[in-house]
């Protein structure tokens, strides 16, 4: 299900990333919801929501880094 707002991201979304990374991570889910919505242009037996999900983190893990803080900084 595509999010409408970061307030409706996951909660290890909400509470790791910074408001930015929400953005990117909000934004880059709901393109592969639509764009993996047939399973024949998924890799192997993931659900639409799994890949989704996978995209959202790849795009997030562009543009952030996950500290030795354990916390998620801009690169």
């Amino acid at each position: 299900m595509p999010y409408h707002s970061r307030s409706a991201l996951p909660d290890n979304v909400k509470h790791v990333l910074p408001e930015h990374a929400q953005e990117i991570y909000k934004e880059a889910f709901n393109s592969a919801w639509q764009q993996y919505r047939d399973a024949d242009d998924r890799r192997g037996d993931d659900s639409r929501e799994e890949t989704a999900h996978k995209v959202a983190w790849a795009a997030v893990k562009q543009s952030y880094r996950k500290g030795d803080d354990d916390r998620w900084h801009k690169k």
